[in-house]
């Protein structure tokens, strides 16, 4: 089709086809349909004008994205890899971790800091991230740990899980905010990097749906406590459950509420509560 021909093809059929399906226009298109007399030819350039506007910001944002990367790329370095975790704040569950090579120059649209994406726009990004990944590797931290070394340095060894778990090894690391310890390749550590680098983002996203689809299956095996809607994060139904049935195997006895619960922790006295009366001292005998 010409630009010409433009004029002379119904509305609708306009709207289909470079509305709704999103094909490209003839050479000259754009202008043909802003100055078509009718108004409904003149809105489908508006929105084509409004998605061509919104496509150019993404791209725009995915090249500020690739900053760490793409200087890394143009010295030859073939597998920069990016590390996070998520699962810090639960309650319950273990600390997952994600490390995502991609291949050169990836753009992927809507790819992003997991936190600022809903669970079906993750849903959607992950098998994205995979197919254009050279490699992904998943790392955990399970509750025993979390209990005996502390939430920090599980994390750590979460994100040092995933990376080993690479094939091929990155030649250089880009982690969120961290400095993992023994690897023998250059590492950067940016500060909230998720939403900074296009590597660290993809891992991000890769270990939220992993973790929350762990805990939809442990939600199975542990139920009442919600597990496969709250994710173990401490949600006043999470709170009200643990309350009620006590805390089962999945929960962090390090974390407070749940140490409080099962008394290895006393309860916070009432400050203003009168002293107990000293009891007489007996002598020696």
């Amino acid at each position: 089709m010409r630009a010409e021909d433009l004029r002379q093809t119904p509305v609708s059929e306009l709207q289909r086809l470079y509305g709704d399906e999103a094909r490209d226009l003839p050479s000259g298109g754009l202008s043909a349909l802003k100055d078509d007399p009718r108004a409904g030819a003149r809105a489908v350039a508006e929105r084509i004008q409004r998605r061509n506007s919104k496509a150019q910001a993404e791209g725009r944002r995915l090249t500020r994205l690739s900053a760490f990367e793409q200087p890394l790329w143009d010295q030859g370095l073939v597998h920069v890899g990016g590390a996070d975790e998520v699962g810090m704040a639960p309650l319950a569950g273990p600390v997952i971790a994600a490390a995502v090579i991609l291949r050169p120059g990836t753009r992927i649209l809507g790819i992003n800091d997991s936190k600022q994406l809903t669970p079906e726009e993750r849903e959607a990004l992950e098998p994205e991230i995979r197919a254009a990944a050279i490699a992904v590797g998943i790392g955990r931290a399970e509750v025993h740990e979390i209990d005996t070394i502390n939430i920090y340095h599980a994390g750590m060894l979460a994100l040092r899980r995933a990376v080993l778990a690479l094939d091929p090894q990155p030649q250089h690391l880009l982690v969120d905010a961290r400095r993992l310890k023994d690897l023998p390749y250059p590492q950067q550590p940016i500060i909230k990097g998720d939403a900074k680098s296009i590597t660290i983002g993809a891992a991000s996203i890769v270990a939220k749906v992993h973790r929350d689809r762990l805990m939809a299956r442990l939600d199975l095996e542990h139920p009442g406590y919600g597990f496969a809607a709250h994710k173990g994060y401490p949600t006043p139904e999470h709170l009200e459950a643990l309350e009620r049935l006590g805390a089962c195997a999945l929960h962090r006895r390090s974390f407070a509420p749940v140490a409080r619960k099962l008394g290895l922790i006393p309860v916070q006295q009432d400050l203003f509560a009168p002293p107990e009366p000293r009891r007489p001292q007996q002598g020696n005998r």
